[in-house]
């Protein structure tokens, strides 16, 4: 981004402190394009008996059919010992498995290897996760939904549940307050992160109101693309993609004509697709590419993974139109975030000085979220820490990831 050159401009990490591994999922099973397969795939699990299945289960030294593990944070999985579970499947939650595709998880804590519960604590609708993705080009994704992708840190926007608490450096906001005249919010500073930032994860700051003004309306629209919570993305009239020709019952292949703008699956067609769009890259891998493999990519016969549908859903059509939209839109901006020039900049030096970098340790460490027990493995209390001290009588190795990052 050459219009953003300030050299002296503090870390990512310094302004929102609170970071979180990714999660490890450590089967692909739980995880699929659409709920219903989930639910089929949890059945199977259940009907089987012994090493039928240990085998569709897929053990790895952190999960077994014997881990004793609590529940997680708002889930609906049971804890008892998965040998013996048996019952309906947990409801499936909305998850970001890959940048820019959402699928279904079920959220059971004995299903996946490190889950992560301090995210899962602060999970709600007045979240907002970001995720560094090592790309150039888009350097963090933003998204209301848990992110199960594999990629560099998480940082949520808030340390607690309802929006409280920003995840953002102690004094940050009143300083930009003194400098701009007018007190951002939380939610404004994301906005001008995901304008700003370099692809070393740095992210310059201006004390030009103006400046300021712009960047935050522009890093808005990059939220509301990312997050697709709201109002749903159109390009303009004429340049909408339509499908032209029906999709058959299960495509297997994925072309792009870029002269005629128009995407293949199979003999079906859609188009216009802005070759934007199409070669629209996150970490080196075409989004579009990537997420049709995920729903059409071989399976293991046998395997629980191989439970899926046997022809193309409606919904997964209408999920195509609107990401090919969302990325013909994104890509668009980039002109926009490449020309954002910082004046009056607010320095990591300037932060220093003014005691707000670097910020204290207990910034990088999770917030104490609850007012009430979670529960443990076979239905005990979980044991939960409240600002450094136990409450609860558990064995402490069923939360220990919670105060991990």
């Amino acid at each position: 981004m050459p219009g953003v050159t300030h050299d002296d401009a503090p870390l990512l990490a310094d302004l929102m402190p609170w970071s979180v591994a990714p999660l490890r999922p450590g089967r692909a099973w739980p995880t699929a394009p659409d709920p219903a397969s989930l639910r089929a795939r949890w059945d199977a699990l259940v009907k089987a008996a012994g090493p039928d299945r240990e085998a569709l289960f897929q053990p790895t030294r952190a999960r077994t059919l014997f881990s004793a593990v609590s529940r997680l944070p708002g889930g609906s999985g049971g804890t008892e010992r998965l040998a013996r579970a048996g019952g309906p499947c947990g409801e499936p939650v909305r998850v970001l498995t890959a940048p820019f595709d959402e699928q279904w998880l079920i959220p059971d804590h004995r299903l996946i290897d490190t889950a992560r519960p301090e995210l899962w604590r602060v999970a709600d609708a007045h979240q907002v996760f970001t995720a560094e993705t090592g790309d150039p080009g888009t350097p963090l994704l933003a998204t209301a939904l848990l992110p199960t992708l594999r990629t560099g840190r998480i940082r949520p926007l808030h340390r607690r549940p309802g929006g409280a608490e920003p995840n953002l450096a102690p004094g940050l906001l009143d300083h930009l307050t003194a400098r701009l005249g007018t007190r951002p919010t939380a939610p404004d500073v994301l906005a001008w992160i995901l304008a700003a930032v370099r692809p070393g994860l740095t992210v310059p700051l201006t004390g030009d109101p103006d400046v300021w003004a712009s960047g935050v309306e522009l890093g808005r629209r990059v939220l509301w693309l990312m997050r697709r919570d709201g109002e749903r993305p159109k390009l303009p009239g004429g340049r909408r993609p339509y499908v032209r020709a029906p999709l058959p019952r299960l495509p297997l292949t994925l072309r792009y004509d870029a002269d005629e703008e128009t995407l293949h699956l199979d003999e079906g067609r859609v188009s216009p697709v802005p070759p934007e769009a199409w070669e629209y890259e996150v970490a080196g891998v075409r989004v579009l590419e990537s997420w049709f493999a995920a729903r059409t990519g071989p399976a293991e016969p046998g395997t629980l993974a191989a439970i899926r549908p046997a022809a193309w859903p409606q919904a997964w059509t209408s999920e195509l139109l609107e990401l090919i939209t969302v990325l013909a839109l994104l890509a668009d901006l980039r002109p926009r975030r490449a020309a954002l020039a910082v004046t009056s900049p607010v320095t990591a030096s300037d932060l220093r000085q003014a005691g707000v970098l670097p910020p204290p340790e207990s910034a990088r460490r999770p917030a104490s979220v609850l007012d009430h027990h979670e529960e443990g493995p076979e239905g005990q209390f979980a044991l939960v820490w409240h600002d450094g001290e136990p409450s609860g009588p558990l064995d402490r190795t069923a939360d220990k990831g919670a105060a991990q990052g």
